[in-house]
């Protein structure tokens, strides 16, 4: 007899986001992992994450034990009517994806909330055990992203959707340690698992050319590669570092996102000669960038929510043996100072914080060989997909 998993998320390969690498990882885990017996059916969206990297992908992708559905999306940007229109078609294409199939086990990767209260309705209505993967505190976030009686509202409505969900799963994985304080409180009744992101198999390969320092008096080459949105709050910070470390360092920015205007036009108006910005690249050519730079540099905004989380790109940095300039706070900036060697850590959005930190660096390459291993994405990956496993066999009969 065919046991059936359903896999809910919304990015998944070809397309650039880190809940696309980590749900990639988990279907190769299970697959390993779980019988010759076990079908995985994925729904997820066509590559949809930057508009400025295109990446063609089947609509219908089979190969034994594993389907992936790809869900047409509309054009959208990053607002939040464009991204709620977008999860209406994806859920209107996950609802017909399932229908009249019977799952054995549902599980749902998800950031901002919505992916998971799906596949908790979907659950509800096939009366299937559901395993969910949280990847952000959406709650939490909310009143700082709107700062008024919306956000307010907003956190109110998306509280209670959170306590539905909360209350279907089966068992719940969170993706930070430091989520544990606010849902242990919230929902004391209950246990959950921690399994993290982690290193990809690509970065245990020694990184391609020549990995040098600069020659003494050349600049600084600083690179900084992820989404560029309200959450990272680049605009607050690198203009004016940039502006101050003229003469000492360059900034190479790769990504995105919803502040990116924003970020080019403070850029402009502050005069800034030494950052340039670029469009998203395939992860394997930007290892060629990791490995011409000398610093890499990552930052989240100021916001109290961010201060449980920890960045995905964190893991990959580490990956590099590069220096990480990183604006952390709370339990991710505790996880650098404590996990990973010559990383400077600084408050987010403090200026002289930053510049201060970046010249307290070492520039030679160091070797992180206990990180990776301890953060292989695939053996945490094995672990995760064992614990899924084991929820569906706990399935009452």
């Amino acid at each position: 007899m065919t046991v059936r998993i359903l896999v809910l998320s919304f990015y998944y390969p070809p397309d650039l986001a880190a809940g696309s690498f980590r749900i990639d990882a988990l279907v190769k885990a299970l697959l390993a992992n779980a019988g010759d017996n076990v079908q995985v059916d994925v729904v997820t969206t066509q590559p949809n994450r930057y508009h400025s990297f295109g990446a063609a992908a089947a609509q219908l992708q089979e190969s034994p034990r594993l389907s992936v559905r790809r869900i047409p999306l509309p054009m959208h940007e990053s607002g939040l009517l464009d991204q709620a229109r977008a999860f209406a078609f994806y859920a209107l294409g996950v609802r017909k994806a399932v229908q009249g199939k019977d799952y054995d086990l549902v599980v749902a990767s998800s950031s901002r909330l919505m992916t998971a209260a799906l596949g908790a309705c979907v659950g509800y209505f096939i009366k299937t055990p559901l395993y969910l993967d949280i990847r952000d505190i959406f709650v939490d976030t909310l009143p700082e992203l709107f700062p008024s009686r919306f956000g307010q509202l907003a956190a109110w409505i998306f509280s209670r959707i959170e306590r539905l969900t909360i209350g279907q799963a089966s068992r719940v994985n969170l993706i930070s340690p430091g989520f544990l304080s606010y849902f242990a409180a919230h929902y004391p009744a209950r246990d959950f698992s921690t399994f993290t992101n982690g290193v990809d198999e690509m970065f245990f390969k020694q990184l391609p050319g020549n990995v040098a320092v600069a020659p003494s008096g050349q600049l600084i080459r600083v690179v900084y590669a992820g989404n560029i949105g309200t959450g990272q709050g680049l605009h607050l910070i690198l203009p004016e570092m940039a502006k101050r470390l003229e003469g000492v360092a360059r900034f190479t920015i790769i990504g995105a996102g919803g502040a990116l205007e924003k970020l080019q036009m403070t850029l402009k108006l502050r005069g800034v000669t030494n950052v340039e910005v670029i469009a998203p690249v395939e992860r394997k050519a930007l290892l060629k960038f990791y490995q011409d730079a000398d610093v890499l540099f990552l930052h989240l905004n100021s916001f109290k929510s961010f201060r449980r989380v920890i960045p995905s790109k964190l893991f990959e940095y580490a990956a590099t043996g590069k220096p990480i300039l990183a604006g952390l706070a709370g339990y991710s900036a505790r996880f650098t100072q404590a996990k990973i060697s010559n990383a400077s850590v600084f408050e987010p959005c403090d200026i002289e914080g930053a510049v201060e930190a970046l010249l307290s660096l070492s520039l030679a390459p160091v070797t992180r060989e206990t990180f990776m291993q301890d953060y292989s994405r695939v053996s945490i990956q094995k672990r995760m997909a064992i614990d899924v496993l084991e929820t569906l066999r706990r399935r009452p009969a």
